[in-house]
């Protein structure tokens, strides 16, 4: 048996301020942006530069139940983690396109990590391999 996780989804508050936060800022790939006419909602996919792997589903609340976890999908606990093979130039370019990280650069067993906040306050953990030093 062989099993993947394929997408998972992300309660967005509006689908552009989504792409172009995730799209511009750290510089994921728009997969697919399509209109699903019968349920009157887009179908938005992002993903990591060079992944092939996991995309996220970027999903427009649709009622106010849905628009309450808006940032708050896991109660305030880092929610995705984003590995990268080079920390330090990607945890500089998000600090210059304004990223927000409320746990500063670590080594841990299993890498150097950062946590950052998305547009909506969702936490993510930037990783990166050990072999790299804190300057």
């Amino acid at each position: 048996m062989k099993q993947a996780i394929m997408h998972v989804a992300l309660v967005v508050r509006d689908y552009d301020e989504a792409i172009a936060f995730f799209c511009h800022k750290l510089h994921f790939t728009l997969v697919e942006d399509s209109y699903q006419p019968e349920q009157d909602k887009r179908w938005v996919l992002v993903a990591p530069p060079g992944s092939g792997g996991t995309a996220l589903l970027l999903a427009r609340a649709a009622t106010p139940e849905q628009a309450a976890f808006i940032g708050r999908q896991t109660g305030g606990r880092v929610f995705l983690f984003l590995s990268t093979d080079d920390f330090w130039r990607d945890y500089t370019d998000m600090l210059a396109a304004g990223i927000r990280f409320v746990r500063p650069p670590q080594t841990a067993a299993y890498g150097t990590v950062a946590v950052f906040e998305d547009l909506y306050g969702n936490l993510w953990d930037l990783i990166g391999p050990n072999s790299q030093e804190i300057t």
